[in-house]
């Protein structure tokens, strides 16, 4: 249990969280917990695991939300050095005393493309330290024999990306005797319910389709900002170091860290009302429908030039499927014309954005560099229209990895020309 913050008492669970966590159960073949997001579970499950200075091994092309959770937890975030082609985790190229300083492992199954789950078991058993899976983008993806998030001791997933329900969260424990204390836990965390956030969740799907009706995207993102619910001008939110600083002072807590997590999720602790939680179970109930058509786009988008190499395996129900353009701001801006918005952007990589001030830089660092300059993530979902967009605006194939000298940002560049909000950087819920 995370000291200090879990409240007495026995908790107290309606028969909804229950209908959505006995799907998820089903589909994982593990014992899960209903939590409002994604970056709260795992918040939760850093704490249950790790004690507050650890060392936790991390993809660098991830969401800037999760790296400020780790930090939320007091724990110091250690960049990995990555397949350039898929950002999974190179275990093969983290060198010993790296391994030998870690405290825990955590992956990040980019887009749906899984990390090395097998291997990382065994290592991290073999280290005995827990083994952390992201499944945010990977709720469908499976790794070895088993589904992604069935491999370590806890797994966070996101209700919000292929399920389609913008809001909700799944905590995956590996054993079931831990379901009380994690519950204690999370309800020690929570934030009240606000009548003003579930009626804002309740109206947003029929504005959003106002919005798409309308063709009022400009207008969308001015209102947007108006309400303040803009957080980040660029793909990456400010750091803000100085302030950074001053809240690691009084970590492990959510409370110091709350402006960085709470970025692009304002209710990411707040407990879900009935009508939200409806809403999620109905998405829910239709996700295999949602996967066997991502499977399908995900085929069709990785028989293009701009695709990585197939290794063979079966095709995963990408929720991103990442294609390589030479350009991407230009492939950005022709899609956007089309009405296509392109996002979770993950560039620079988290070592490049922080600095060594707050994470340990990886040692290998030019192949997550050259994966977040030239990713370019769309939705399967869309993958025909993509097609016929990029042939006719003549975007090339990235050179692979290494054949262009100079090709990586320098420390702490962004690259060039930002795309609209549209096209920004998303959180994993």
């Amino acid at each position: 249990m995370a000291i200090g913050e879990a409240g007495p008492g026995s908790v107290r669970r309606g028969a909804q969280p229950k209908r959505l966590e006995e799907t998820m159960r089903v589909r994982l073949g593990r014992e899960c917990v209903y939590v409002p997001s994604c970056r709260f579970g795992l918040y939760v499950a850093l704490r249950h695991w790790c004690p507050p200075g650890g060392r936790v091994l991390m993809s660098p092309v991830n969401d800037d939300v999760i790296f400020f959770v780790v930090l939320a937890a007091g724990l110091r975030p250690v960049q990995a050095p990555l397949n350039p082609l898929d950002a999974s985790i190179d275990i093969d190229a983290v060198p010993d005393e790296v391994w030998g300083s870690v405290s825990a492992v955590l992956t990040t199954n980019l887009y749906g493309n899984p990390d090395p789950a097998p291997r990382l078991r065994q290592k991290c058993d073999a280290l005995g330290i827990p083994l952390f899976e992201d499944g945010a983008h990977a709720i469908g993806s499976r790794v070895g024999d088993r589904p992604v998030g069935a491999w370590g001791e806890a797994s966070v997933f996101s209700l919000s990306k292929h399920v389609g329900a913008k809001a909700g969260g799944m905590l995956s424990l590996a054993d079931p005797g831990l379901r009380e204390a994690v519950e204690k836990t999370c309800e020690g965390l929570l934030a009240p319910r606000r009548t003003s956030a579930e009626l804002a969740y309740l109206v947003r799907p029929y504005a959003e389709a106002t919005v798409r009706g309308l063709r009022l995207r400009r207008a969308a993102w001015a209102a947007i900002r108006l309400l303040g619910l803009a957080d980040r001008e660029e793909i990456r939110m400010p750091l803000r170091p100085d302030e950074l600083a001053l809240a690691a002072r009084h970590t492990p807590g959510l409370d110091a860290h709350h402006p960085w997590v709470r970025v692009d999720m304002h209710d990411y602790r707040l407990r879900s009302g009935r009508l939200r939680l409806r809403r999620i179970g109905h998405k829910l109930d239709r996700l295999d429908d949602v996967l066997d058509a991502c499977r399908v786009g995900t085929e069709l988008l990785l028989s293009t030039p701009w695709a990585k190499p197939r290794d063979g395996q079966g095709t995963q129900p990408l929720f991103r499927v990442p294609l390589f353009v030479a350009d991407r701001d230009a492939a950005i801006a022709a899609l956007a014309r089309q009405g296509i918005v392109v996002g979770y952007l993950y560039d620079p990589p988290l070592d490049d954005y922080a600095g060594a001030e707050f994470t340990d830089p990886s040692p290998a660092p030019e192949a997550a560099r050259w994966f977040a300059r030239h990713a370019l993530p769309v939705d399967p979902l869309r993958a025909r229209t993509v097609i016929e967009v990029l042939e006719r605006s003549g975007a090339q194939p990235a050179p692979a990895p290494g054949e262009l000298p100079g090709d990586r940002p320098t420390q702490g560049e962004l690259p060039g020309d930002r795309p609209t909000p549209g096209g920004l950087g998303r959180s994993r819920g």
